[in-house]
Parts: C-alpha cells; sequence; structure tokens
C-alpha cells in the first residue's frame, strides 16, 4: 500500500471530525502555539501556510499580517476550513507542499504545523519553502516529537484507521534535520500535548551561496 497516498486518504476520510476533534482534545496545545508564533508575526508579512488542515493557526493568526494564504493537500480539509471562515481574510487553496504553484521569493514568512513528521518526503517541503520564501524569510515549524510524554494508545489507534508517521524525531533530531535544510534555528521551544510533545522552531533561511 502507498503510505503517501494512505495519509492522504486518512485526512479525506477524516475531514468532517477534525474540527471538533481537536476543540476536544488541543485546544491549550493551539492556544500555546498561537501565543508563541504571533511573537514572530508583524502586520507587514505575507504568510504561506501550510497544512493548514480546518483553520486552528489560521483564523486566530491571520488578522495580525499583512496577508495570509492557508494551504493543505487535503481538499476536503480545505472545504471543511472554507465553511468556517465567514469573516476571514485568509485565502485558501488545495496546493501539494512538495510542489507549490507560487513564485519564487513570495513570502516573508511560512508556517507549516503538525506536518513533516507525517510527509515521506519532508526534505522535498523544506526544498520549497526555501524556494517561495524571501531572502532571509522565516520559517516556523511545530511538529510533534517523540521525547517526553507519549499518548502510545492513542497513536496506535491512529495507526490502525490508516494514519501512518514517517519520521519519530526527537527535538534534537527535528531541529539538526531542519538545520541542514538550509534553516538557522532562531529558537527551539518544547510544549506539552495530549498526544505527543511539540517542537516550536522558529527558523532564519540561510544564504547557502
Amino acid at each position: 500500500m502507498d503510505k503517501e497516498n494512505t495519509n492522504k486518504k486518512f485526512w479525506e476520510k477524516f475531514a468532517k471530525l477534525y474540527t471538533p476533534m481537536q476543540e476536544r482534545k488541543n485546544m491549550k496545545l493551539y492556544h500555546e502555539l498561537c501565543e508563541i508564533i504571533s511573537k514572530s508575526l508583524d502586520k507587514n508579512m505575507q504568510v504561506l501556510e501550510l497544512a493548514c488542515g480546518t483553520g486552528q493557526l489560521t483564523f486566530p493568526l491571520c488578522k495580525k499580517v499583512a496577508g495570509w494564504e492557508a494551504t493543505d493537500f487535503s481538499k476536503k480539509m480545505i472545504q471543511e476550513a472554507k465553511a468556517r471562515a465567514s469573516d476571514s481574510p485568509a485565502a485558501f487553496s488545495v496546493q501539494d507542499a512538495t510542489n507549490l504553484t507560487y513564485e519564487d521569493g513570495r513570502f516573508d514568512t511560512v508556517v507549516i504545523a503538525n506536518a513533516l513528521h507525517i510527509m515521506p518526503n519532508p526534505d522535498k517541503a523544506l526544498m520549497e519553502i526555501r524556494r517561495v520564501l524571501k531572502k532571509g524569510g522565516v520559517l516556523i515549524a511545530p511538529t510533534f516529537v517523540y521525547d517526553g510524554q507519549i499518548n502510545k494508545i492513542r497513536i496506535w489507534l491512529m495507526e490502525m484507521v490508516g494514519f501512518h508517521t514517517f519520521h519519530k524525531w526527537k527535538s534534537d533530531e527535528y531541529a539538526e534535520f531542519v538545520s541542514r535544510k538550509g534553516f538557522d534555528i532562531i529558537s527551539s521551544a518544547v510544549i506539552i500535548g495530549e498526544m505527543l510533545p511539540e517542537c516550536i522552531l522558529i527558523c532564519k533561511m540561510k544564504n547557502l551561496h
């Protein structure tokens, strides 16, 4: 079975349940994420969000910047996000994070939350992120990691219904991976999640030339 397609099928299948599930299980986590991320945003920024889901970060943060493009590879996730977006200035579209349609150097900041560890080729996503970021642009990349307290039962249940994790990084391994792909780590913090700890990386694009 193609595990990459399996994960996409998982999100398509559970899109309608995603918002109530996150509101029930992860409200505290997303509140903490928003507080940390908002410190790296300003009103002049053009921001690209990858793997936006149904807008858990989009809606609280998009009004803090000049423009916010929210994307996900799941058409049904974007449909659910749009249904919640009656007064939101964010623009929503279906995009593959490893093959974006945006021109080079368009964005000041890219946000990709809880996604790199469940991508079979996160290096391709980071390459595309570098391409669409302006010189010296900022990457904000919170991702679940495997140090600290882990809810093994919940992870097992998700895997049983078709969810797959490709990279079970510890926080230092995750930071090292992102650094190797062309980003300087400005700050790193780990917060507690209901299922896994979350490592929040704030990074600046390196000049590799």
